[in-house]
């Protein structure tokens, strides 16, 4: 009996939590509004919900894989290393939110390559994953994939494989593959009555009722080959966060619905599934790599 704990314990985990690391104003839905030239005249609100993030996880035993950006990085140096402490993996967003198919391969390989080094120098732990703003490898970056494997990621998670206005492509793979060297892991998907549908998180997540979601997570795991990666923002748990008054009424019903409701649903799904990172999750480390 001591032994089938053990193996479970060291078995990887079949739902991969993940945490894409920006603050409110920094989102693509306001990203015609809100420069990059002005993102330090903002409060910066990102340390305190992450942190209250890092608690909902402690008190669900849940770890997580941190998708950060390195502008972040560079004003929040200490919530790098908490992260990092806490036991949860420490991967990239790139620097400042730009999408991979807005950039040139010169550009973009610059971009990968600063994030990681911010990163490794802040948290001293290798850096293996990378998640794209907005889910943007596809066809526009052909170049996107090779350019990680030469700055040294071994796996991405930047596909949603739906129809999206912003992102997706409804036909791409579902399940992990290897691109140029490189691990794509796209975020969750199922089906339902024929149609393809997000299983992943995020706006999706706040404006489903909950036993959706959960019935699309449970789709997920039984048709998926590979993990069930679940992503959500931590200016998502942030009711009370400032209001960007001069987005499009779109933009602004996207972002703050149900943002009260958040951080309850989360904790919910915390606890009727088990999750983890999602270097564990796709074997890219062992479980006694990762304890704390």
């Amino acid at each position: 009996m001591a032994e089938e704990s053990s193996n479970r314990a060291s078995r990887a985990p079949a739902f991969a939590m993940s945490v894409d690391v920006e603050d409110y104003f920094q989102v693509w839905a306001f990203s015609d509004v809100v420069p990059r030239a002005d993102w330090d005249r903002f409060e910066l609100r990102v340390e305190e919900t992450t942190r209250r993030v890092l608690d909902l996880f402690d008190r669900r035993s849940a770890k997580a894989t941190f998708f950060l950006l390195g502008w972040i990085a560079e004003r929040a140096p200490g919530l790098v290393r908490e992260i990092a402490a806490r036991g949860h993996e420490i991967a990239a967003h790139g620097y400042d939110h730009v999408k991979a198919f807005n950039q040139s391969r010169s550009e973009f390989s610059a971009d990968v390559k600063k994030t990681k080094r911010i990163l490794e120098d802040i948290s001293g732990e290798a850096v293996r994953g990378y998640r794209a703003a907005g889910f943007s490898i596809d066809a526009r970056a052909p170049f996107a994939y090779e350019a990680l494997c030469d700055a040294g990621y071994a796996y991405s998670s930047s596909s949603h494989p739906i129809a999206h206005d912003h992102y997706g492509d409804p036909h791409a793979p579902r399940a992990a593959h290897r691109i140029n060297g490189v691990i794509e892991a796209p975020v969750a998907t199922a089906e339902l009555l024929g149609v393809r549908m997000s299983a992943a998180g995020g706006g999706w997540f706040r404006a489903s009722p909950y036993a959706l979601s959960r019935l699309l997570i449970s789709r997920a795991s039984k048709s998926m080959d590979g993990p069930v990666i679940f992503y959500f923002h931590p200016w998502e748990i942030d009711p009370d966060q400032p209001r960007i008054a001069n987005a499009s009424a779109r933009s602004r019903i996207r972002h703050y619905l149900n943002l009260a409701q958040m951080e309850g649903k989360i904790e919910r799904l915390l606890g009727d599934f088990q999750w983890g990172r999602v270097d564990r999750a796709l074997g890219i480390v062992g479980a006694a790599e990762v304890q704390v």
